[in-house]
């Protein structure tokens, strides 16, 4: 028999698929069972809670592939451990006895050098290169939810030095092969940009090629789509076994309550969950939730387009007739209740860089779990199991990566052979 590495990497060793099960309906999986439906396959979508349930529906809805980057960011051993382990610090790690949550930190730090993130990054930049052109497909498959270009991307700072980090980021992008242009603002040019932008913001850099999409109704639209192609999502089905199957079996999928369901192949994009059923099949790397905090406020000039505050790591977007405030990392467990003091430490973060924001009127408060791997590369591929792929673990990245990770999975289902691009990400490395 081949080592593990290689019989994932090689030629199909079963039989052509005919229908697929795809675990989870936020935008990876639903992207993934839009590809296999057009490819000719019977595709089912489970989903333990409902559509975009997820870390699909509450996030700030950026395209950004200039800022799409490895998440162990060097800067982060500068903050200091008392300073993670503050409910108001943009990365808080709470302290507990959680030795999942320890293996991840330990290897999570061990990539936290600028040659680890140099390295990583050669992997994103042929990634990124095809974010637009999957959004694209979608539209020109029939999504009725649009991507915006037509607002400027404002990143706004305090302080003029502060802008320094984001600029050294960007030089090291362009160094591994992708272009980031970006121009430097005064505070005066950044609230000619951005009217809501206070009188605190002394400094800014427009980063030019980006996009942005409402994310609930991008996901709505999203799943329509697949629902009309022919494409069965069950909600509130709950996965508790899989079976990875054999050259010569259907993998099985177990559900609560003691049903079964089969098919050819299934693709697991479970999110901060992933763990739960892909260590069954080869898959040992640690897939911890990084929770993102979120919600939405009236401006009285709101914003076009997106608005960043990098030094405060809260992320600014207008849904409608309101700002979507969005922020924060904290690693717990998916499924814990939303921490107040998160919120409140967006708010405290966020408010004296805005200028007619009515914070009193916060609506659709929101917690959600990013699926982050040591590493910072996403989790891409075939697994152990010749049925069974693996599409999650793409950290803050999912909205960006999602349609172009359908795209390479269902290449890599229905040819039996894995995309270049996916080498890197081989969820058994």
């Amino acid at each position: 028999m081949l080592p593990v590495q290689d019989w994932t990497m090689a030629t199909r060793t079963i039989p052509t698929p005919t229908s697929a099960i795809v675990v989870g309906a936020g935008i990876v999986g639903l992207a993934t069972a839009h590809q296999l439906r057009r490819r000719g396959l019977d595709v089912t979508v489970l989903e333990r809670e409902h559509v975009a349930a997820g870390s699909s529906w509450g996030n700030a809805g950026w395209l950004t592939p200039s800022l799409t980057i490895p998440l162990p960011d060097p800067t982060v051993l500068r903050t200091g451990l008392s300073a993670l382990t503050s409910p108001s610090s943009p990365l808080y790690i709470p302290l507990r006895a959680d030795p999942t949550l320890l293996r991840f930190l330990l290897g999570f730090l061990r990539h936290c050098s600028w040659r680890t993130w140099r390295r990583t990054m050669t992997s994103f930049v042929p990634l990124n290169a095809r974010v637009f052109d999957s959004f694209d497909a979608l539209r020109e498959a029939g999504m009725s939810e649009p991507t915006h270009a037509e607002a400027p991307f404002i990143a706004a700072y305090s302080r003029e030095a502060d802008r320094a980090t984001l600029q050294h980021e960007l030089a090291i992008i362009d160094e591994c092969g992708q272009d980031a242009p970006y121009d430097l603002l005064t505070g005066d040019q950044v609230r000619a940009e951005v009217p809501a932008a206070s009188d605190a913001v002394e400094a800014g850099i427009r980063l030019h090629h980006t996009r942005y999409i409402d994310p609930p109704a991008f996901l709505a639209s999203l799943a329509d789509l697949v629902r009309a192609e022919g494409v069965t999502i069950r909600e509130g089905v709950a996965v508790t076994a899989l079976d990875g199957g054999a050259p010569a079996r259907a993998a099985t999928l177990t559900l609560a309550g003691g049903e079964q369901v089969s098919a050819d192949v299934v693709v697991l994009a479970t999110g901060a969950r992933l763990g739960d059923l892909a260590r069954g099949v080869g898959v040992r790397r640690v897939v911890q939730a990084g929770r993102g905090y979120s919600f939405t406020v009236p401006v009285q000039d709101l914003p076009h387009g997106p608005y960043y505050l990098p030094a405060q790591r809260v992320a600014c977007t207008p849904l409608g007739d309101r700002l979507r405030v969005a922020g924060m990392m904290e690693f717990r467990r998916p499924g814990e209740p939303l921490d107040p003091r998160r919120i409140a430490a967006i708010e405290a973060a966020a408010a004296p860089m805005l200028r007619g924001a009515d914070f009193t009127d916060k609506r659709e408060e929101w917690v959600g779990s990013r699926p982050c791997t040591t590493d910072g590369l996403p989790l891409v591929g075939p697994s152990r199991s010749p049925r069974v792929h693996i599409a999650g673990g793409h950290g803050m990245w999912g909205v960006t990566l999602g349609p172009l990770t359908g795209e390479l999975v269902a290449e890599n289902i229905v040819t039996g052979r894995t995309p270049d691009l996916l080498r890197p990400l081989d969820p058994l490395r």
